[in-house]
């Protein structure tokens, strides 16, 4: 898995490389070398522009600029003051030695004249606003980055593409678009999340040191990034020595009058998932409607009320389910009723392991009064347990439903209210968003995001019914969930990406989704390498 640090933390890791004699000098001109590779790489080089800033991110753009005017490369850095008006001391330094070095050197040129020289670049180098940024861009960055993003150019950002934050993913101006991002020494949680996902293009980490890793472990990580390799261990590969039963059983618990699709997509998606056995618990009112349109499910009706809910009678009826099932999923379309808060209650109270998404968690949150971080001994369980929030549901379950997490890293920390105040290993919050969190007591892990077709309604019912299938067909001790909820959230993206393909980013719909699991998990398998099952590397 690779590190996630956030950006405050970051300078610890700075700060212990100069303890051990890697100097902030000698990483700025390690740090603009990567850059001038990664533009090498890059190749057609006619001509290339630096955009620089005022601070250490400036200066690693005035180091890769004199470096590729030392290979030979037609490059032209862009400022918005002449090198010895540079108040920092080091930045001033690179500068100063890049104008002695020969660098062609543009300082504050007019809109008209950035365009101009655009329209004969090939490769820009965006090392204006780094890591520290926040707020909106002001002058002339601003006009710079608008100018940039409508040449045309491929672009490369430093660290971070100016504009975005690289903390919370979020820009509340215009940022760079890049086609590749070299972020110094470690990934930070922007550039994986909301808008960094369209802004960062390919990520490309340069450590800087080989004492960087030790370094980043010891800073304490926000996050892991899983790695296809890593989900190895949690997930058998295919094997023809099995059975329905093997593979384990689902209950499905949810539906009501009002909502009759979502617990059927949830079902479906836990066969599609590999579950060898799933049942699908709804109100009796819905119970015809269902059974006509899924054959291979069998469909229990139980007590509903007069509102087309579970009723009371139905509370210890889904208990006993659950006692004979692998895995229980409950809340999609269950809605929130007397009823239905008595059916998650009462599911809590079981030893089988059990996810809880949608209404199921809006139970939590009428049960807690919107504050599941200070009752722990609802939760608290020796069964593995999965909330599934989206951040709206997150913000409610712990009394920011005015204010929900606006980004990932508010999202980690919302959902790590709820895991620590449980204290316990089997308490796995998969955080939901444009990039998802899967945070358990120990460790945070990020999935690869899917693409924007999952943003569909539905889209959450069918990965409630694979992280129930993965935890029915799994024996992964309680430490391993956050990693086994990972891996079905790629799956989940895969299958996305795979609809997306079929129907078009906005054409998708959740049933596409579900159609595609075996095929994801099919395709995501063949790239891991299973020791003992010869898989590619």
């Amino acid at each position: 898995m690779q590190p996630v640090l956030n950006v405050e933390d970051v300078k610890r890791v700075e700060a212990g490389l100069t303890e051990v004699g890697v100097s902030i000098s000698e990483l700025m001109h390690r740090a603009g070398s990567a850059v001038a590779s990664e533009v090498i790489r890059m190749g057609d080089l006619g001509s290339v522009a630096v955009f620089c800033g005022l601070g250490n991110n400036g200066g690693d753009g005035w180091v890769a600029a004199e470096t590729l005017h030392g290979k030979g490369v037609a490059v032209t850095v862009v400022s918005p003051v002449d090198p010895d008006d540079i108040q920092g001391d080091l930045a001033r330094v690179v500068a100063k030695s890049a104008q002695a070095a020969g660098v062609s050197i543009v300082v504050a040129p007019p809109r008209d004249k950035v365009v101009e020289l655009l329209s004969g670049t090939d490769v820009v180098v965006d090392a204006m606003l780094g890591t520290g940024f926040h707020g909106t861009p002001r002058a002339p960055f601003d006009i710079w980055i608008a100018c940039i993003n409508a040449s045309g150019a491929r672009v490369l950002s430093v660290d971070v593409p100016s504009g975005l934050s690289a903390q919370t993913g979020l820009a509340d101006g215009e940022c760079v678009i890049a086609d590749t991002t070299v972020t110094m020494l470690v990934l930070k949680p922007g550039l994986l999340s909301d808008s960094g996902r369209d802004a960062c293009g390919a990520i490309i980490v340069a450590p800087l040191a080989e004492q960087t890793e030790r370094l980043t472990i010891e800073a304490d990580p926000v996050a892991w990034r899983a790695d296809l390799d890593d989900y190895v261990d949690v997930l058998e590969p295919a094997s023809n020595a099995v059975d329905k039963f093997s593979r384990g059983s689902v209950l499905v618990v949810g539906g009501s009058t009002r909502f009759v699709g979502a617990p059927m997509m949830a079902a479906m998606a836990a066969a599609r998932a590999g579950a060898g056995y799933v049942t699908l618990a709804v109100p009796e009112p819905v119970a015809p409607i269902i059974q006509a349109r899924m054959m291979e499910i069998p469909v229990l009706a139980l007590p509903a009320g007069r509102d087309g809910t579970f009723s009371s009678e139905a509370i210890q009826l889904v208990a006993e389910l659950a006692e004979k099932r692998t895995a229980t999923l409950v809340g999609p379309g269950m809605r929130v009723s007397s009823g239905t808060v008595g059916v998650v209650s009462r599911l809590l109270e079981t030893k089988v392991p059990l996810v809880v998404d949608a209404d199921g968690l809006n139970c939590i949150s009428r049960l807690t009064s919107n504050r599941a971080d200070e009752f722990p001994e609802l939760l608290r369980r020796a069964a593995p347990l999965v909330l599934t929030p989206h951040r709206r549901e997150l913000g409610r379950l712990v009394g920011l439903e005015d204010t929900p997490p606006a980004s990932l890293t508010a999202a980690m920390e919302a959902a790590r209210r709820i895991v620590w105040a449980d204290g316990g290993s089997e308490l796995t919050v998969v955080a939901k968003g444009s990039a998802t969190a899967c945070v358990g007591v120990d460790v945070a892990v990020l999935p690869k995001p899917g693409p924007a077709a999952l943003a569909t309604a539905g889209s959450g019912d069918v990965l409630g019914g694979v992280i129930a299938a993965f935890l029915a067909r799994s024996n992964v001790d309680n430490e391993d969930i956050p990693v086994l909820c990972s891996l079905a959230c790629e799956v989940h993206g895969y299958a996305g990406s795979i609809a997306a393909e079929r129907f078009g980013s906005r054409g998708a719909m959740a049933r596409d989704i579900i159609d595609a699991l075996g095929l994801a998990e099919d395709a995501l398998e063949e790239q891991m390498a299973f020791p003992d099952s010869g898989g590619a590397e």
